[in-house]
C-alpha cells in the first residue's frame, strides 16, 4: 500500500515517521500509529490501516471499522464516520468502553420508532437515512420534544438511546482521547513519543524545545538582518500582494467578468461623481457602462488587507449566477489599483428599510419581509449546496443583503468569505471573521463548537430577528431594559405562548412574524450542531407556521438571564478564547 511521507524535523527514527494514508488523509503520528509500523511507534489502542482505496482506518472493539477524516493532536480529537454512511445502524451495540475514546458532543436522550408506513418529517421528527433494523422506516425524535403534533399512528418505540446530537442527525461525529496526554506538548509546537522501556504501561516524553541560551544567541546573531528586513518588509510585501493577484486573474481568465483598466474605472464613474457609501475595505460609486447599463463601482483601499478581499470577491462573485447573489461584472487590478465593478441595485442595502434609525417611513410589510427572508436563505443555501465547492459568506447582516427595484434580495460583499469542500465539515480559522452581533460564538470560542457553514446559520438568525424587530438586537436606549437584547425578549415573550404584536395590521401578519421569530431562534442556537442546514431553513420558511415547534431555549447556555446589555457583554465575554488555526 502507498503512504506519503511528511518532513518530520529529524527527531523521531524514520520506522516513526509521520505518514499519511492519502495525499488529503489525515496525518498519522503518536499516539497513532500503523500497523506495520513497530509498537513503540504508538500506543496499542490507536493502531490504524490504510484501506485499498487509501481510506484511513479505525477499527474499535465490537463497533466495527470506521473512516477517519481528521486527528487534531492539539485537541486530542478525531472525526469519523462509517464506511457505510449509516451510523444510526450501529447504535444498539456501539460501545467506546473498551476503547481510549469518549464522544466529545453534548448527550441528549433519543427515542427511536419503527413505523410500518413513511410519516410526514420535522425538524424535529427525523427518519433514519439508511437501511435500518427492519424493511420499515425508523424514525428518531429527542426524548424532551413533546410529540403531541406528531403522528405516531401505525408506529411503535423500540428503543431508547442516550448519545451526542450529531450522532442521529450528521454523517461523522467526533471523539476524544485523555490518555496519553500529548495535547499540551503539541499545542506548544513540541513533539509527544513514546519512551522505548519495558513497562507495560506505556509511558510518554515531550521533546523540548532549544534551551533558552540556545535561543538568545540565535537572536542576537539575526538581530542586524531583522533591522534590514523591517526596512523594505512593506514594499515587499505589497509586491507579493501584487503578484498573488495578478497570478489568480491570469488563473482566472477563462472565467472571466471583464477587466478594465484603471482609466476605464474613472470613465464609468464619472471621476467618482456618485458616491453611494463607504465601507471598511473601500468606497462605493455609481457608475454606467457604454451600454447605458448602471453599475456599482467599488474602490478597494490599497492601503487594506493583503490582496485577500479582492481575490474573495472575484473568486466567488465571479463563477456565481443566481437570482440572490449580487452578479460581479467586471474588476480592475491595475498597478495596486482594485476595484470591482457590480449590478447596481437601484433600493440599496436592507438595513435601510428595517431600522428606523435610518429614517426611512417607507414599510415593506410582512408579506414581503417574508419573501425577502426566503429569497436570503435560498441565496446562503445555494452558497453552501449549489456551488463546486463550499462557499462560507462569514458576514451576514442586513447592510450587505441588497434590494432591486422589486425588492429582490441579493447577496453582496464577500471580502471574508471562505472557500472548502462539500465534504468538509470543519474550516481552519486564525481570528473571527465578521461583524459584531452577527458572529456566531464557535467564531470567538471552540468551546461551543467548530467553525462550520453553520456560523452561517447563525448570522442570518439575528438578521432574521431585526427584521422582525424592526430594530438592531442590542439597544441599550430602550426604554423597557428587558428588551435591550431584543432576541432573548422575543424568546421569553413566545415561550409564555403571547402573540408577537409588532407593526401588525392583519391578522396574516401575526403568523408571519411568529413564524419568522421562530426559525431566527432556531438558527442562533448556542451550539452549531443544534442549528439547522439553511436547506431546512427554506423549508420552514416556505411551510406553515403551525408545522413549527418552538427550540430549546437558546440562551441557556450563556450562564444566568441577563437584564441588560451591559450585564450581558461583561458576563459572555470571559468565557471567549481566540481560536487556533487547525491545520
Amino acid at each position: 500500500m502507498r503512504l506519503f511521507a511528511e518532513i518530520n524535523g529529524g527527531s523521531q527514527d524514520d520506522e516513526c515517521k509521520a505518514s499519511r494514508c492519502s495525499h488529503h488523509g489525515p496525518v498519522i503520528r503518536f499516539p497513532f500509529r500503523l500497523k506495520h509500523q513497530p509498537e513503540h511507534c504508538g500506543c496499542p489502542e490507536f493502531e490504524l490501516s490504510c484501506s485499498e482505496e487509501n481510506r484511513t482506518i479505525l477499527e474499535l472493539p465490537s463497533s466495527g471499522k470506521l473512516w477517519v477524516e481528521e486527528i487534531n493532536y492539539a485537541s486530542q480529537e478525531i472525526v469519523v464516520h462509517y464506511s457505510d454512511d449509516c451510523l444510526q445502524r450501529q447504535t444498539p451495540n456501539f460501545n467506546l468502553s473498551a476503547s481510549p475514546f469518549q464522544f466529545t458532543n453534548v448527550y441528549r436522550n433519543f427515542s427511536f420508532f419503527n413505523c410500518s408506513e413513511s410519516k410526514e418529517e420535522s425538524f424535529v421528527f427525523r427518519s433514519i437515512p439508511c437501511s435500518f433494523l427492519s424493511s420499515n422506516p425508523v424514525y428518531v425524535a429527542p426524548s424532551y420534544y413533546a410529540l403531541a403534533g406528531v403522528n405516531l399512528s401505525s408506529c411503535r418505540k423500540i428503543f431508547n438511546a442516550t448519545l451526542p446530537q450529531n450522532y442521529i442527525y450528521e454523517w461523522d461525529f467526533s471523539m476524544n482521547w485523555s490518555k496519553p496526554m500529548c495535547g499540551n506538548c503539541e499545542a506548544k509546537g513540541n513533539k509527544c513519543q513514546r519512551k522505548k522501556n519495558n513497562s507495560t504501561e506505556p509511558e510518554i516524553k515531550c521533546i523540548d524545545k532549544p534551551a533558552k541560551e540556545v535561543i538568545l544567541g540565535f537572536l542576537h546573531f539575526t538581530f542586524g538582518i531583522f533591522i534590514i528586513f523591517i526596512v523594505y518588509r512593506s514594499n515587499k510585501l505589497k509586491r507579493e500582494h501584487r503578484i498573488n493577484i495578478q497570478k489568480f486573474l491570469e488563473d482566472y481568465r477563462a472565467l472571466k467578468p471583464s477587466r478594465y483598466s484603471y482609466a476605464d474605472i474613472k470613465k464609468i464613474t464619472n471621476n467618482f461623481k456618485d458616491k453611494l457609501g463607504q465601507g471598511g475595505y473601500g468606497t462605493v460609486y455609481k457608475g454606467k457602462l457604454s451600454n447605458e447599463i448602471f453599475v456599482a463601482v467599488k474602490i478597494l483601499d490599497d492601503f487594506k488587507g493583503n490582496g485577500e478581499e479582492f481575490i474573495n470577491e472575484v473568486r466567488t462573485m465571479g463563477t456565481i449566477h443566481h437570482v440572490n447573489v449580487v452578479r460581479l461584472l467586471g474588476f480592475c487590478a491595475d498597478g495596486y489599483k482594485q476595484a470591482l465593478i457590480c449590478e447596481f441595485l437601484p433600493n440599496e442595502s436592507l438595513d435601510k428599510f428595517i431600522f428606523s434609525a435610518f429614517g426611512n417611513n417607507y414599510s415593506l410589510g410582512w408579506h414581503k419581509l417574508q419573501d425577502i427572508a426566503i429569497g436570503i436563505a435560498k441565496g446562503i443555501e445555494y452558497l453552501h449546496q449549489g456551488c463546486d465547492q463550499r462557499i462560507l459568506h462569514l458576514d451576514i447582516k442586513p447592510h450587505n443583503i441588497l434590494l432591486d427595484h422589486n425588492f429582490n434580495p441579493k447577496i453582496s460583499d464577500f471580502g471574508l468569505a471562505k472557500l472548502c469542500s462539500k465534504e468538509q465539515s470543519l474550516v481552519s480559522m486564525t481570528a473571527a471573521r465578521g461583524t459584531m452581533g452577527y458572529i456566531a460564538p464557535e467564531m470567538f470560542s471552540r468551546n461551543y463548537g467548530n467553525v462550520s457553514y453553520k456560523a452561517d446559520v447563525y448570522s442570518f438568525g439575528m438578521l432574521l430577528i431585526e427584521m422582525v424587530g424592526g430594530r438592531k438586537n442590542i439597544d441599550a436606549t430602550v426604554e423597557n431594559t428587558s428588551q435591550a437584547y431584543f432576541p432573548e425578549w422575543l424568546y421569553n415573550h413566545l415561550d409564555q405562548e403571547q402573540e408577537v404584536h409588532i407593526r401588525i395590521e392583519e391578522e396574516s401578519d401575526i403568523k408571519i412574524a411568529k413564524k419568522l421569530s421562530i426559525i431566527g431562534l432556531w438558527c442562533i442556537q448556542w451550539y452549531p450542531i443544534d442549528r439547522p442546514s439553511m436547506k431546512i431553513v427554506v423549508g420552514m420558511l416556505e411551510g406553515e407556521e403551525g408545522n413549527l415547534v418552538m427550540p430549546p431555549n437558546p440562551f441557556t447556555s450563556m450562564g444566568q438571564t441577563r437584564t441588560s446589555v451591559r450585564r450581558r457583554k461583561t458576563s459572555i465575554q470571559p468565557k471567549l478564547t481566540a481560536i487556533s488555526e487547525i491545520e
